[in-house]
């Protein structure tokens, strides 16, 4: 049997300490955020928008900036908000994608994001819909105007008289 004195150890270490210096990841402080995620949960609008916007004051990184105006963006498309504006919402939606930064981002702000690109396209539905239904409504118009016309023309008397 041996003494573990009698053992020896060879490690692959490295004779001198590396000397590059490791940059810590950019993080932010995300307190005011999910403080603004609890007011809204908490169907606290105004103050939600406040703790966002304090957020984006406390936080200057284009990430933290971002965060911010996705959840204010989201406040603009709730019904029940007093902010509730269908067109900002989209205006700003898509003014957003187009400066998406990159960078972890908070687990709340991504669930927005995705309900933002659900409205959009829910609401992008909604006019064609529409457009579709005015288009329709024209031509139900236009095909009455013809029958009552063509009605005339064939007995002789507007519609109704006996």
């Amino acid at each position: 049997m041996r003494a573990p004195e009698d053992v020896e150890l060879t490690l692959n270490l490295p004779e001198e300490a590396p000397s590059c210096v490791c940059e810590e990841p950019e993080t932010n402080d995300r307190t005011f955020l999910e403080r603004g995620m609890e007011t809204l949960a908490g169907g606290d609008y105004i103050e939600a928008v406040q703790y966002f916007q304090r957020y984006q004051r406390l936080e200057q990184s284009s990430l933290a900036q971002w965060e911010g105006d996705i959840a204010i963006a989201y406040i603009s498309m709730l019904p029940s908000s007093p902010f509730y504006d269908v067109d900002a919402a989209r205006a700003a939606y898509r003014a957003l994608q187009a400066q998406e930064p990159n960078g972890l981002k908070h687990h709340s702000i991504v669930l927005m994001q995705q309900a933002l690109e659900s409205f959009v396209l829910m609401d992008r539905h909604i006019q064609d819909l529409e457009g579709r239904a005015t288009m329709l409504q024209d031509d139900l118009d236009k095909r009455e105007q013809a029958l009552k016309r063509l009605r005339e023309l064939t007995l002789g008397q507007p519609e109704g008289g006996a």
